[in-house]
């Protein structure tokens, strides 16, 4: 599936926000379908499954954590929130139960269309059979070697920076949650200790960033948690 001809569903109230999505899709290839309320999206994406949702969470005849649990009940299709600002604690449970992105409105087409072709390639390699090696940019993690390069120089990293930065690889474009990080790498009684997080990611940064302070790689998601880039 390329990127260019897939299909978008929009799950979206306002009509403005639809016209407007309406046309930044398709004048860039896509096909879009929408869906003014979340019993209208869970038919559609029931009738035609979607490559890319974009759920907004304020539907008037259903909270859009539900559509999304509904549709998570059936499908892996990648989903993009939709939030208006002040909705933080949504967007942490929208990310946490299995939404891929979010978007924090107003938004630009460019930053739309970024998000989009991320989650379509993150659902690419989903797809594919496992691969042993991962790399964006410079950043090369050889998985079946456990070894890590920047350029051609070898990092050694601890135990735990590694199983931080094999988390992130395996969700490589995909905002995950300062819980989910601390579940899945110090284990479920650590899931709120979010300063082990802070002090390891900066470890990290200053192994495998140009310059910790502006990184390329690991990028922060703020109040949400951290997103590898994927290229």
């Amino acid at each position: 599936m390329s990127e260019q001809g897939a299909t978008v569903l929009v799950i979206e109230d306002e009509l403005p926000i639809r016209r407007f999505l309406r046309a930044a899709l398709t004048s860039n290839g896509y096909q879009i379908v929408e869906a003014a309320n979340g019993q209208q999206g869970i038919r559609a994406a029931t009738a035609r499954p979607p490559d890319v949702v974009l759920l907004d969470l304020g539907l008037p005849d259903m909270d859009g954590l539900e559509v999304q649990r509904s549709l998570r009940g059936w499908s892996q299709v990648p989903i993009i929130v939709v939030s208006a600002r002040g909705q933080e604690q949504d967007k942490i449970v929208a990310l946490d139960e299995g939404a891929d992105d979010y978007l924090t409105k107003p938004f630009n087409v460019g930053e739309l269309l970024a998000r989009i072709r991320v989650a379509l390639r993150h659902k690419q390699r989903a797809a594919q059979p496992d691969t042993p090696r991962f790399q964006t940019g410079e950043l090369l993690v050889d998985l079946a070697r456990r070894q890590v390069f920047v350029g051609a120089a070898e990092v050694h990293l601890t135990p735990i920076e590694y199983r931080l930065l094999t988390t992130l690889v395996q969700h490589a474009g995909k905002v995950l949650t300062h819980r989910h990080l601390l579940r899945e790498v110090w284990g479920p009684h650590h899931a709120e200790e979010t300063q082990y997080l802070r002090i390891y990611m900066g470890h990290l940064r200053r192994k495998l960033e140009a310059d910790p302070t502006r990184p390329r790689y690991l990028l922060t998601e703020p109040g949400i948690g951290y997103r590898l880039l994927a290229e």
